[in-house]
């Protein structure tokens, strides 16, 4: 297993934004580099260990998803090596597969969440109310059940430390606009639709995802940050798959299950993660990356 990077440090570059996850370092006026850290969070708090392996899966499976939505919408990805901007060799071994060179797009203030099972926070909304999000469902749905047809629940991005609120389609067009909140939306469904397609035939579903989007000094739609990973994606495997349950994950369900186990209150600090979660983490990742990009 390689050895966890907790926070990059690149000092030759300004650091614009380090995340739950990701360091955004300013490279120019057109261009930045993404390091995808090991970090891991669950309930919107960083967890004291990182997970050895994980920021490079993130980017290569993103990057995989990225390229087979290229012929929808161009994405962030500027197509600059990492060695023309990142000279140092030691530097470079450090980062390995986790950094990318991408384009500097204004992002759009919503996240577009599209969910095609019913899980997690949407099962307790269900419950309560027989809606999704507002979205009326069928009546005895459930848990796990997969939905009639998927549907698009998005939410407002949060500062840090703060949590994403779910909003309305109606509320979108007033950020938006009419012709790009519904240009979002009809993306979101078909990348989720086309995809989950693709990886159910590979004996994997999945359950939800979130994409994110920005725009050029053009006014041209990219997707951006990342797609379809395990961070931003519930990976079900398809063979244990039973509606009535919460199934088995490939993506960090896994973490936050044994942390639902704990006496915590989800505010920091996070308490520390015991060896055998943090290996059983990045297998589960590493397993997901290898069943999705297999040729």
């Amino acid at each position: 297993m390689s050895q966890a990077l907790f926070e990059s440090e690149l000092p030759q570059f300004e650091l614009l934004n380090r995340g739950k996850v990701r360091d955004i370092y300013a490279l120019d006026d057109a261009r930045m580099l993404i390091v995808t850290s090991d970090r891991i969070s669950a309930f919107d708090v960083v967890l004291p260990q990182a997970i050895p392996g994980k920021g490079e899966v993130l980017t290569r499976v993103a990057n995989f998803w990225f390229a087979r939505t290229a012929s929808l919408l161009p994405n962030h990805l500027s197509g600059v090596a990492l060695a023309e901007v990142v000279t140092d060799p030691a530097q470079r071994a450090q980062l390995g597969d986790r950094a990318v060179v991408v384009k500097r797009l204004q992002p759009l203030p919503v996240e577009a969440i599209v969910r095609g099972y019913i899980i997690g926070s949407g099962w307790k909304d269900y419950q309560n109310t027989g809606a999704l999000c507002g979205v009326k469902l069928p009546e005895n749905l459930k848990q796990a059940e997969q939905l009639p047809e998927a549907i698009y629940t998005p939410s407002t991005k949060a500062e840090a430390g703060e949590h994403d609120e779910n909003i309305s389609f109606d509320a979108t067009v007033e950020l938006l606009g009419a012709d790009l909140a519904a240009q979002v939306r009809d993306l979101s469904l078909q990348i989720y639709t086309d995809a989950a397609e693709y990886a159910r035939a590979r004996g994997i579903i999945i359950a939800d995802t979130k994409f994110e989007f920005g725009r050029d000094a053009d006014g041209k739609l990219h997707l951006i940050d990342e797609v379809l990973t395990p961070d931003s994606s519930r990976f079900w495997p398809a063979d244990q798959y039973q509606p009535g349950r919460s199934p088995p994950s490939y993506d960090k369900q896994f973490v936050r299950d044994y942390l639902e186990t704990l006496a915590w209150n989800k505010t920091p600090p996070a308490p520390d993660l015991p060896p055998e979660i943090i290996t059983r983490t990045a297998e589960k990742y590493a397993l997901a990356e290898r069943v999705l990009t297999q040729t």
